[in-house]
């Protein structure tokens, strides 16, 4: 006889676990919200959030491929259950520091390497797990949610951040943090999620744990659309690695350290984000995929970075920021559909960690010069008297902050060239035509398969 599908798995076990994230991601949105107020305060440097930003990313993208290997390997609900909980110990081990008035910078560095080395196993075991709690056509709905979920916090985190922040300091929120952590993996534990269903891919990508680590390699470098696709992210997340960092300092600088401006600007990127996820997952997306994906990076960068560049104010911030994120949700959908329709579920762990490097190792490079191209470079050239202040200071003005808005309509536009790059070649532009899409989401894996009960921004 057949066994019944357990009560809490396919949508229902999705949209709890997606519940769960997302009350997870706004106690993490407070709590980096305020952490990035102490850190401003305390060194008035882009470097030093810039360097922040490197510590966590550097390892989430190094340890991929690994990480991809063993989330193939081993039961993927108890992967993501670890991965939480890492992230979990980290906020915790700063919470401890600051509470006992220990916390200094380097210590931010330290969690982050830690937080970053679990999120390589987060990112391919979430991502997997859509493809086997549900049906192809639920795809795109699920993105979005996850989409929503990553964005929804940045409208809520800033202003709240900034009335606890008085309530009850910078340790309440943390202890905020902690308890939303507790919650989700609670979620998390409950619900039912299958194992993937054998296929002759999978079969052919096993062996030790190093071959394993290097088979999403040899499975993207023998697509070359798979792999002409990952080298556009691989451009654009570099572009985006400088301007991601440098957000907080140009506004802090700008305005003169307004907490309650920043606050509205992460506001309206929350907005952007929320309203670009509802959106893909109302209309589901263009049917060609790979126009969501280009196009977005277009609009993105034009009506996103470089307008938040070109002015000083909530004029050009608000409308910038909400646009910058309008269009995240359509890049990463659309891209998600494509990697999730073509590559069979039991060697998504391994193929979609080395996506995620090739993608995304250049964020770490960008968010290292950074730093030091504002505050060494861009910085002193806008300043009154500075080498660029004759030529650029009517565009721009002059004084603090310049010199980032600068950065920011120069890799706005360096990110539409992107986007519309993408369609000089064949292999980008016809993807979805040129690769077949898997078939084992045909198969329905048993709910014995699931073993023991042991337990969603960048860009690619």
């Amino acid at each position: 006889m057949q066994k019944s599908e357990p009560a809490l798995s396919g949508m229902r076990a999705f949209v709890l676990v997606w519940f769960g994230q997302l009350v997870s991601l706004l106690g993490t949105a407070m709590t980096q919200f305020a952490l990035t107020i102490w850190a401003y305060e305390l060194t008035g440097q882009a470097t030093a959030l810039a360097l922040v930003g490197f510590f966590n990313f550097a390892p989430t993208v190094i340890f991929s491929p690994i990480a991809g290997a063993l989330v193939d390997r081993w039961n993927r609900k108890l992967v993501m259950m670890l991965s939480d909980l890492g992230a979990g110990a980290a906020t915790i081990f700063i919470f401890l520091m600051y509470a006992s008035g220990n916390l200094q910078m380097w210590h931010l560095y330290v969690a982050g390497f830690f937080t970053g080395l679990f999120q390589s196993f987060q990112f391919p075991a979430y991502s997997a797990s859509i493809s086997l709690m549900l049906r192809k056509e639920d795809y795109a709905r699920a993105i979005g949610m996850m989409m929503l979920a990553d964005s929804a916090p940045q409208i809520i985190a800033p202003v709240l951040a900034g009335f606890l922040l008085v309530a009850i300091g910078l340790s309440g929120i943390m202890l905020i943090d902690i308890i939303t952590f507790v919650f989700a993996l609670a979620l998390l534990f409950i619900v039912f999620i299958p194992q993937p269903p054998r296929t002759a891919e999978g079969e052919k990508g096993r062996g030790s744990l190093l071959k394993e680590s290097a088979y999403g390699f040899s499975y993207i470098l023998a697509r070359p659309s798979l792999l002409g696709l990952q080298l556009v992210f691989f451009s654009i997340n570099f572009i985006g690695g400088i301007t991601g960092v440098l957000m907080a300092p140009m506004i802090l600088a700008r305005s003169g350290q307004d907490e309650v401006l920043y606050g509205a600007v992460m506001s309206a990127f929350g907005v952007g984000g929320v309203v670009g996820a509802l959106a893909l997952s109302v209309w589901g997306g263009p049917k060609r995929r790979v126009h969501g994906v280009l196009l977005g990076m277009v609009a993105s960068s034009l009506l996103g970075s470089a307008v938040m560049g070109l002015g000083v104010g909530l004029l050009f911030w608000l409308p910038g920021a909400f646009f910058m994120m309008f269009f995240i949700p359509l890049i990463n959908g659309s891209n998600q559909a494509i990697w999730q329709a073509k590559v069979a579920p039991d060697v998504q762990g391994r193929v979609f960690a080395v996506r995620r490097l090739i993608a995304q190792i250049t964020a770490p490079a960008a968010m290292l010069i950074a730093g030091p191209l504002a505050d060494r470079l861009f910085e002193p050239a806008l300043m009154p008297g500075g080498a660029l202040a004759g030529s650029l200071g009517m565009f721009f003005g002059t004084g603090p902050g310049a010199g980032m808005a600068v950065l920011f309509v120069l890799t706005g536009l360096l990110g539409a060239l992107v986007g519309f790059g993408g369609y000089v070649f064949p292999a980008v532009r016809n993807a979805e035509d040129l690769l077949p899409d898997h078939k084992a989401d045909a198969q329905k894996p048993p709910a014995a398969a699931e073993g023991a009960a042991a337990a969603p921004q960048s860009v690619g």
